[in-house]
């Protein structure tokens, strides 16, 4: 007996050790922890249990047969963040790079699977060299597995990526198919064809950071929700943003206990939006002060910043914001923040995720680059978002609402439970100017007659009263109690139950 001890403690040192002493110091010497260093950050202390440490690959080509690793290049368990149970796998790069066999996929589809059977979330740390060649078509086979997966587990647990090393060729389509991509600026980058075939293809000199690093998919490509400056700030951050989500779809978001009163007032909030209609004002000031302890999870902050996405807590429960930003671009919608904000409203509504949408839109972006870009199709995939949504929607508009925007941004048209504004909203079909324009061409050239024309539209419809006589606003409430309001709000739509029709699966505008 003591002699199957002492080897089981011999192979189980040498799991831990992954590649040993040598490749451990160079990931380090990269600023990069190691596989296993990365789950004792993540996870609450002494809290991961780790399955098949002892997995060792079956490839007999090209000489693998004698380059056996226990553990084969990555770590998978499960443990707990704040007492809440997690599923996680952590790519190890120290043991052959940590590419992919057929024996790591399985690895990562096991727990996968019981993620799935038991409701918890699924947090992947990639730091891959892609598909391990000496397998062929056998670690191709074993990423199909993974996204395979990927796709079934979507909409039944939240799926979470870290990028925290290369994350290269097919191997990036299982990220991408997850909730949510974290990346590490500087030692993380994601590309399908790297830098060489690239130049060999299109001539293009690229590095691996400009084609494919951190910062290029969180400003340009919206691939990424969020970059960190290190391991260890991904890591605890991935802790924080873990403590809103509810671990299944079978659940309601978590309850974290607050001393914030619901009924807190803000008075700063009667003077946030300006006199001046043309004057932008900081949508981000109103969430944070209306949220829980001003305690904003904000995703993609870097990218479509027109429109702002996050996570916060009111009167101690999760909630998914959504709100135009009249500092980019006025706060029209464009191709890019309707993307954006489709995606997050997506998500809140797979897993019982409340949406608070705040509005402040006046239109659609004008413009040919928008026309060939598709923005028919890519506007109407937050259309289609809000109105396929069954959660509790609660909208605030506090300026401008005008067009097809206002019926987009969870307008009670489609289906919001609770539609306030303030008494600044303009709800109408365009601005004063260019209404009046149509309406009275006859006066065009007679510029004192357009603006007394203008300034009496601007009196009918720059007021959300006629909205609120047809019923689409369900009250006019005074900034300072937005908070209160919205709290109440939600706390009347607690047990809220709509489900739409019978159907195998919509299909969205893609």
């Amino acid at each position: 007996m003591q002699d199957i001890i002492r080897r089981l403690e011999e192979m189980r040192e040498q799991a831990r050790m992954g590649g040993g002493e040598r490749r451990i110091e160079t990931q380090h010497e990269k600023g990069k922890l190691t596989a296993r260093e990365r789950i004792a950050a993540l996870l609450d202390e002494d809290s991961f249990e780790e399955y098949d440490m002892f997995v060792e690959h079956d490839c007999n080509e090209f000489g693998m047969a004698e380059q056996k690793i226990p553990g084969d290049g990555v770590v998978t368990g499960h443990g707990t963040i704040e007492g809440r149970q997690v599923f996680v796998f952590s790519q190890d790069f120290t043991v052959f790079g940590g590419s992919l066999s057929a024996a790591h996929a399985r690895k990562i589809v096991k727990i996968m699977e019981q993620a799935m059977k038991v409701g918890a979330p699924v947090i992947g740390i990639n730091d891959s060299g892609g598909a391990r060649i000496q397998e062929g078509v056998a670690s191709l086979a074993g990423y199909a597995d993974v996204f395979q997966l990927n796709v079934l587990a979507s909409g039944v647990v939240p799926q979470i990526s870290l990028i925290m090393g290369p994350c290269a060729g097919g191997a990036v389509y299982s990220p991408a198919m997850t909730d949510f991509i974290f990346m590490v600026k500087d030692t993380s980058y994601m590309f399908v064809t790297g830098p060489d075939v690239v130049k060999t293809v299109t001539h293009e000199e690229v590095t691996h950071e400009e084609l494919g690093g951190a910062v290029t998919h969180t400003t340009k490509s919206s691939v990424a929700d969020e970059a960190f400056e290190n391991d260890v700030e991904a890591l605890l951050q991935v802790r924080r943003f873990m403590s809103f989500l509810p671990a299944s779809n079978r659940e309601k978001p978590p309850v974290s206990p607050t001393e914030d009163p619901v009924d807190r007032a803000e008075p700063s909030l009667d003077t946030l939006v300006p006199t001046d209609p043309v004057k932008p004002y900081d949508i981000k000031e109103l969430i944070e002060k209306v949220v829980d302890e001003g305690d904003f999870f904000e995703l993609q902050p870097d990218f479509a910043r027109n429109i702002v996405t996050g996570f916060g807590r009111m009167d101690a429960k999760t909630v998914g914001i959504v709100a135009n930003q009249p500092m980019v671009l006025a706060g029209c919608l464009d191709i890019d923040s309707s993307r954006k904000a489709a995606r997050f409203v997506r998500f809140c509504d797979c897993f019982n995720i409340p949406i608070v949408t705040f509005v402040d839109v006046p239109g659609f972006l004008p413009g040919t680059d928008q026309e060939y870009g598709g923005i028919i199709k890519q506007g109407s995939k937050l259309l289609y978002a809000f109105a396929e949504a069954t959660v509790p929607k609660v909208t605030v508009i506090t300026r401008k609402a005008y067009g097809g925007a206002y019926d987009v941004m969870s307008s009670k048209h489609l289906r919001g439970d609770v539609n306030y504004a303030w008494p600044s909203a303009e709800i109408a079909v365009m601005g004063p100017k260019g209404a009046v324009e149509i309406i009275f061409r006859q006066d065009l050239g007679d510029e004192k007659k357009i603006e007394e024309r203008a300034e009496e539209y601007r009196e009918r419809f720059a007021n959300p009263f006629v909205a609120g006589s047809l019923g689409f606003i369900d009250d006019v409430i005074m900034p300072h109690n937005t908070r209160l309001r919205v709290c109440r709000a939600l706390k009347m739509l607690e047990n809220k139950k709509l489900e739409n029709p019978w159907k195998k699966h919509g299909n969205i505008p893609l």
